[in-house]
């Protein structure tokens, strides 16, 4: 019988709980060859080594293909036999990350769920049903949370001065994966230590940095044990990594975009007339004699630059060459120090490359949304993409005409390989990142990339108790 009409409680705040977890009774390298990458970013080869690496891999788990069943029996086994083990006790756990020098910092717990309507838990970034069918199917059949969603919150408050002085302690487990990243882990199961970081969570709120779609598994998981009659439970709560971004938060990169089907020519030109434009390296493909008949015929108005060079060449000097082409650290130098005074982006195809600044008021009034917020119209990704892509390039803003990349030599040379257009952006801050989920919007698809992700297999969360 379900009750589709039973209601899900919602918590009074940001509320983080201890939790028996089960983990692997190991350490160092031992450890490490247990554990994985987030589910959503491990491709198939990745999966077989990951499989090959260890018999007791945590792939096998949350990567079941479509035996979900066999990954609930998995579970079982591995905790029966020992592979797996409880803590004896509820704990919230310390997880530390180091890698090249940064180090985050955060709690692993259970979040209380809430609605974002709430205001509690805060999304930047929209779902597909997709993964939260597949990742619904994998929860159902194993009861449990395999991997934590990642939460960023503002604190600075008692619960980052508990973190710091218990890191300052031996951790009781650590491991270097093979990713470069140090993992470090203490458990906190002191009724007063604990006392004290829920009050100090209470008021606050956190956005979701990574994992929309396990937290919508979570809710939608929640909702269909209430309307079976379940009643509360483990299942009004998700396994969940929380990060004090202001303290020892994460870092932020950009993910760069290639456009396939746009030459850099043409990308240039038709930018000109509404960003001013400077030539960074290379040779100037964007002067009328190298621009070709078709795109002379279209644009036969359009010059390089909008301001203060000579028409059909872009101003300044070319600068930051490499023996093969462009030097893409040169390029995101200029990148950032543009980026502190204005939108701006890099177009290159591997050979030349252009910086755009500065793009028209008209150009903005035009096509960014004037329903939307004010934080969502001022995001360089959003300019990127309904001014430049859509409006400036006249191309529809879809995967296979917008390709996605995590790096800049990857971006470029796709972008090469293909006669198309590199389009390199800067980070966006954590705090326009914040700003737009407050606003109860979301982000353009592919906005930003935190690191380092939670590990997958360091903490785990059986759902019956």
């Amino acid at each position: 019988m379900t009750h589709a009409d039973q209601p899900v409680p919602v918590p009074a705040g940001l509320v983080l709980v201890p939790f028996r977890a089960a983990r692997f009774p190991s350490s160092g390298p031992a450890l490490a060859a247990l554990t994985s990458p987030p589910y959503d970013i491990i491709d198939d080869a990745e999966r077989a080594q990951l499989q090959a690496r260890d018999a007791h891999n945590v792939v096998r788990l949350i990567l079941p293909g479509d035996d979900y069943d066999g990954a609930a029996r998995t579970l079982q086994e591995w905790l029966d036999s020992g592979v797996l083990r409880r803590d004896d006790k509820a704990s919230i756990y310390v997880c530390e990350e180091e890698q090249d020098g940064h180090v985050q910092r955060g709690l692993i717990g259970a979040v209380a769920l809430a609605d974002p309507e709430a205001g509690i838990i805060l999304p930047h970034e929209n779902t597909m049903a997709g993964p939260v069918s597949d990742r619904l199917a994998l929860t159902r059949a194993t009861r449990a949370n395999l991997e934590p969603i990642f939460l960023l919150y503002s604190g600075g408050g008692e619960t980052s001065r508990i973190v710091s002085e218990l890191v300052t302690t031996p951790p009781q487990v650590e491991t270097t994966t093979d990713d470069g990243v140090t993992h470090r882990l203490w458990a906190i199961d002191d009724p007063t230590v604990l006392t004290s970081v829920a009050a100090d969570l209470l008021p606050r709120r956190a956005v979701i940095a990574d994992g929309h779609h396990r937290y919508a598994t979570y809710r939608q998981y929640q909702a269909e044990r209430h309307a079976a009659g379940d009643g509360s439970g483990p299942w009004d709560f998700g396994l969940a990594f929380l990060v004090d971004a202001t303290v020892s938060g994460p870092q932020v990169h950009s993910i760069h975009r290639a456009v396939v089907g746009l030459d850099l020519a043409a990308a240039v030109r038709r930018a000109a007339a509404e960003f001013t434009v400077r030539r960074l390296a290379g040779p100037d493909v964007a002067s009328p004699d190298l621009a070709s008949p078709d795109l002379a015929s279209r644009d036969p108005d359009v010059t390089a630059t909008r301001s203060g060079g000579e028409p059909g060449s872009a101003e300044g000097p070319a600068a930051g060459r490499s023996s093969g082409g462009v030097d893409p650290d040169h390029l995101l130098d200029e990148l950032a120090k543009a980026g502190q005074g204005s939108h701006a982006f890099v177009v290159t195809d591997g050979t030349s490359a252009y910086l755009l600044t500065e793009p028209t008021a008209a150009l903005l009034a035009r096509s960014l949304p004037a329903g939307r917020s004010a934080a969502f119209r001022q995001l360089d990704v959003t300019v990127a993409h309904l001014a430049l892509i859509v409006d400036v390039w006249g191309l529809a803003d879809t995967v296979g005409v917008v390709d996605y990349h995590h790096d800049a030599p990857a971006a470029i040379a796709a972008a090469a390989a293909a006669g198309g257009t590199a389009l390199l952006l800067n980070p966006t801050p954590v705090a326009d990142v914040t700003s737009v989920a407050e606003a109860g919007e979301r982000m353009p698809r592919k906005s930003t990339l935190f690191t380092p992700k939670p590990r997958t297999g360091l903490v785990l969360r059986p759902l019956d108790a």
